[in-house]
C-alpha cells in the first residue's frame, strides 16, 4: 500500500496497522516474548537469547522502539530496554473490537 493511500483510513486503523507491522518479524516477536518475562530493563543480553547478529539485533530493536512497543535507556555504554507498557495498553485497546468479532456466531 503506497503512502498516499493511508489518507483513505483512519487514524485509529493507520494506527494499528503501524503497531502490527513493526510485530511481522518473527525476530522482533522473540524480542517482544523476552522483554516480557523481566522483570526490569534489560542492557545486552537480548544478544545472547536472539540467534542474530548484534547488528541485526539492533536493527530490529530500533524498529521496535520506533514504533513505541519498547523504551530504551542509555545506562553507561549499553542501551537498557524494556516493555513500554503505555503502547501495549493501548494496542490491545485497539485490537479489542477485532477479537469480539470472533465471539459472535461463524456466518460461513
Amino acid at each position: 500500500m503506497g503512502i498516499t493511500k493511508n489518507e483513505h483510513f483512519s487514524k485509529e486503523q493507520n494506527d494499528l496497522a503501524y503497531l502490527a507491522k513493526a510485530l511481522g518479524h518473527p525476530a522482533r516477536v522473540a524480542i517482544i516474548e523476552y522483554l516480557s518475562t523481566q522483570a526490569n530493563c534489560v542492557c545486552g543480553s537480548i544478544v545472547d537469547v536472539i540467534p542474530l547478529a548484534q547488528a541485526t539485533v539492533s536493527q530490529h530493536l530500533k524498529e521496535l522502539k520506533q514504533a513505541g512497543l519498547i523504551l530504551g535507556n542509555v545506562e553507561g555504554n549499553s542501551i537498557c530496554y524494556c516493555l513500554n507498557i503505555e503502547t501495549w495498553k493501548k494496542f490491545k485497546q485497539m485490537l479489542e473490537p477485532i477479537f469480539k468479532l470472533t465471539e459472535q456466531p461463524v456466518c460461513c
